[in-house]
């Protein structure tokens, strides 16, 4: 009798025990599908128009923004040019992918916008299909105050990235900059880039020096690449047409 009492209690036991098992696999599972059901792969975008990019995009659940638009001679206007984050990322429903859109190849020709009243300048670009980037403001006695003392890129220049032009414009003397267009130093002796630089009140970092490959001896009839001069720049940050103040730290890199 005691015996099968405790046969009887045991069996109890024991379904007991499996309807705990079957609950806890049955909550790992609706756990698991609720964090892993919640995540996407980032498909491969580039290619794609924006309107079939979007499309996909949505389908898995997930938003399309379009920060930048360049120029290209690869991809056709309209068609994605780059995405982030890359194809194959995990990330969680409902992500921003971001991607830029190609232009197609540079059609327009850059206007020139030096010595005239940055509204002229920007009604200019606006015409050519261009748009005013940065504008920085110079104290200059020697222009007109509103006038463009330089633009970047310069103009009719070729393969330009963006559709847009930065300008520097003249200010009364008695205003103080509010940031300046960085030049490209490309080829300035580095110490006489760094005094430039310091004189309008940029912080600049020590120089970095590194090698330079020496060019092979050109073939007869045509014109030899001149070497790269020791102490001149050949690298910088920010690049040129950025916008730069006195918060800027200008950091250059120098042949050795």
């Amino acid at each position: 009798m005691k015996g099968s009492f405790l046969l009887r209690l045991f069996r109890m036991a024991s379904v007991v025990m499996m309807l705990v098992a079957v609950a806890m696999i049955s909550a790992i599972t609706t756990m698991h599908f609720a964090i892993h059901g919640a995540e996407v792969n980032i498909p491969a975008l580039k290619g794609m128009t924006v309107a079939e990019a979007r499309s996909q995009a949505a389908g898995m659940g997930l938003n399309l923004d379009v920060d930048n638009r360049y120029y290209s001679s690869d991809i056709a206007a309209g068609h994605i040019l780059s995405q982030s984050p890359p194809p194959g990322s995990v990330v969680r429903r409902e992500w921003h992918v971001r991607v830029s859109e190609s232009l197609g190849p540079q059609k327009v020709d850059v206007p020139d916008t030096v010595g005239t009243d940055a509204r002229v300048a920007a009604l200019r670009l606006r015409r050519a299909g261009l748009q005013v980037g940065v504008t920085a403001k110079l104290p200059y006695s020697g222009a007109q105050d509103g006038s463009v003392l330089a633009q970047d890129p310069p103009a009719h220049s070729h393969g330009i990235a963006q559709p847009s032009v930065n300008i520097l414009v003249a200010a009364p003397d008695t205003d103080a900059p509010d940031g300046y267009v960085m030049p490209d130093l490309t080829g300035l002796p580095v110490l006489t880039a760094m005094d430039h630089l310091t004189k309008i009140g940029l912080k600049v970092d020590p120089p970095t020096y590194a090698d330079v490959s020496i060019p092979p001896v050109a073939a007869s009839g045509t014109v030899p690449t001149a070497p790269t001069v020791p102490g001149s720049v050949i690298g910088q940050q920010p690049m040129p047409g950025a916008r730069v103040d006195q918060n800027t730290v200008i950091k250059l890199t120098a042949a050795k």
